[in-house]
């Protein structure tokens, strides 16, 4: 137990004194900002003239959904890279000098990218809820601050992150090449997994498979998102709970497949 609290002492110190993880937190905040403004002015605006297919109190958890629903991929992305840079770096073979046990290592990465992962989860928030509740309030919209189902919604996005991060050390490990891990979570969130969702909305047996892929099992977790909105797959997601369990399921298998495959292998 001391060996893995100082091996988990040592990647927060590392996390610390890199730059990886506030210029992530920089983007996150942008990016999730541009998606929760443009959602809440175009249904207080023109949402209802534009036929909008969403209850009023649906609007303000898809705006602050933005969090996860924009911002997912970068706790995967910095979850991967914390993994991906030393091997890249061939700072690995020290940190295994340091700490023999190569499992105790993985399990340190893990929870340190389950934690920053958390932090960009409120980072997430503070730029969908801080800027989403501001405009929906400014158009007339109902902001569901004073909802306790609001506040759990919220305290889910968090958790949510926090998986993704895990779900990232589970494709470091899997894929440890820093160019190739980052193209394949780039090509499978960006591109491959939006396309088998819209698809799973006009095929039926296909939207059994869709919601048990990672992205589903997100929004499932969160209990709301943009694409679940206007994917029409409502009626095919898993409980927030399943939903937890299945993203969880991801990041264990693709970390123990590396753990006994990649993870082993000579670094020096």
């Amino acid at each position: 137990m001391t060996t893995f609290l100082r091996a988990t002492a040592a990647e927060f110190r590392k996390i610390a004194t890199t730059r990886l993880w506030w210029v992530l937190a920089l983007i996150l905040f942008g990016y999730v900002a541009i998606g929760a403004a443009a959602f809440a002015l175009a249904v207080g605006l023109g949402g209802e003239s534009e036929g909008f297919p969403l209850p009023p109190d649906m609007v303000a958890p898809i705006v602050y959904s933005m969090a996860t629903a924009t911002g997912y991929v970068f706790p995967i992305i910095f979850g991967a890279m914390s993994i991906t840079s030393e091997v890249r770096h061939r700072t690995l073979a020290t940190v295994f000098l340091a700490t023999p046990h190569r499992a105790v290592v993985l399990a340190a990465k893990a929870v340190a990218a389950f934690v920053v992962g958390l932090f960009f989860g409120v980072v997430g928030l503070a730029s969908s809820v801080g800027l989403g509740a501001t405009l929906l309030a400014a158009t007339g919209q109902e902001t569901r601050l004073d909802v306790e189902d609001t506040w759990t919604l919220l305290a889910r996005i968090v958790l949510a992150m926090g998986v993704w991060g895990l779900l990232g050390v589970g494709v470091g490990v899997l894929i440890p090449s820093q160019i190739g891990s980052i193209v394949a979570i780039l090509a499978f969130t960006q591109f491959v997994e939006p396309l088998l969702r819209t698809a799973a909305a006009f095929v039926g047996w296909l939207a059994d498979i869709g919601r048990f892929l990672p992205g589903a099992a997100g929004d499932a977790l969160v209990g709301a998102s943009v694409f679940t909105l206007f994917s029409g797959s409502d009626s095919a997601e898993l409980l927030w709970w399943q939903g937890g369990l299945v993203l969880a399921g991801f990041a264990v298998l693709f970390g123990a497949i590396g753990a006994v495959t990649t993870w082993r292998r000579d670094v020096t």
